[in-house]
């Protein structure tokens, strides 16, 4: 080794050194940080050290994962980690796709045959078990299946839509299956979908809500009758926060308010809290901004209206039904909404308690086919 190279790798080594005690003493120094705004989600914290955790091997892992979320800088090392990632070309983080145009699209994954098999035999037990109740069904493709042109290059993708289809064949004939795949095909070129959420935008479920007019024979509000109003232009949603792909416009929100304005009535019933909106608009200022919509999730929802037809709507429903919740006040007296992820009572009995007409089914594919509180169905 010449007088030059030793020099070299001495430089190196010394830079290494000054590198690695640097960014030790910044962590030493730095306050912890409860939450990332850009993964929303909160991070970890330093776990309390014992010898039975040590020696019980929990201690470790969750100390490595506190240095990782807790690192200097750690957002400047994801961003710098996104932007190798995209120049060496990899389409795919976390299951989420980098797509064209800047769409982020969440992987389909293929559920188990029994899984797909238990949750339709729930949906039909149910079925039997209220012969009185009109069902509907709506299982909304997300955007892998509708923006395929998307999809970055050489990517095959498991057939969500082959699935969907099976569950509308294997339904009894008397469970109303509400097929929106054509519809929102045919709308691809809008902006239906977000492009770094998981969710559809207001436009796609406005037109699901036409599909089901359609399906439960009622005159659908036009789009003339609404205004339109663009409340964020800020909006990085779930994908984004999932993928760590960065360096994306963000998303706009549109909120469709009748013109004619609507009386109506929430009542978030596990909370009890009652409101006169639809909406949390203070949720704009929040990272998960599409929270804006009934201020998220709840087990139990009832939106009494100022609608004299006596019509009563359950809707079993996860997230994506939030958008397209609008647009029913003016077709029926009474909207109860479930979630079955934290709802606990009976369901059956609920109805009954309740007199519910029709019930609606409310899903997207892929949190249909992965979330088993759906086989609570039929207990």
């Amino acid at each position: 080794m010449n007088q030059y190279e030793k020099i070299y790798k001495r430089t190196l080594t010394c830079m290494l050194s000054l590198f690695i005690g640097g960014m030790f003493s910044i962590n030493l120094l730095t306050s912890n940080k409860l939450f990332s705004d850009s993964e929303n989600r909160n991070l970890e914290q330093l776990p309390k050290f014992s010898i039975q955790n040590l020696l019980e091997k929990q201690y470790t892992p969750s100390y490595e994962k506190y240095i990782s979320d807790q690192f200097a800088f750690r957002d400047f090392w994801i961003s710098m980690k996104s932007d190798i990632d995209r120049t060496i070309g990899k389409k795919e983080n976390n299951g989420v796709y980098i797509g064209k145009s800047g769409f982020l699209l969440q992987k389909f994954n293929k559920p188990e045959d029994q899984d797909v098999k238990s949750k339709i035999e729930a949906i039909n037990v149910f079925h039997l078990a209220n012969p009185n109740v009109q069902q509907h069904i709506m299982l909304v493709p997300t955007a892998i299946s509708i923006l395929e042109n998307k999809l970055p290059n050489y990517v095959s993708q498991v057939n969500e839509v082959t699935y969907i289809d099976k569950v509308k064949k294997s339904l009894n004939k008397e469970i109303n299956f509400i097929d929106v795949y054509p519809i929102l095909s045919s709308k691809k070129n809008e902006y239906i979908y977000y492009k770094t959420d998981h969710h559809w935008t207001t436009k796609g479920a406005y037109y699901a809500y036409l599909e089901l007019s359609k399906n439960m024979k009622f005159t659908p509000n036009p789009i003339e009758s609404f205004n339109i109003k663009n409340i964020t232009n800020s909006f990085y949603g779930s994908l984004y926060s999932k993928a760590g792909f960065r360096h994306i416009d963000p998303d706009s929100i549109e909120i469709y308010e009748p013109m004619e304005a609507i009386k109506y009535k929430v009542d978030y019933v596990d909370e009890d809290k009652t409101s006169r909106s639809l909406y949390e608009m203070n949720n704009i200022k929040k990272k998960d901004k599409y929270t804006v919509f009934f201020n998220g999730n709840h087990p139990l929802v009832k939106i009494t209206t100022e609608n004299t037809n006596g019509k009563k709507l359950l809707v079993v429903k996860d997230s994506y039904a939030n958008a397209l919740l609008p647009f029913l006040l003016s077709h029926f007296s009474e909207i109860h909404i479930i979630d079955l992820r934290y709802y606990n009572d009976n369901l059956n009995m609920f109805i009954q308690k309740n007199k519910i007409d029709q019930m609606l089914l409310l899903y997207n594919a892929n949190t249909f086919f992965e979330d088993s509180s759906i086989t609570d169905l039929s207990e």
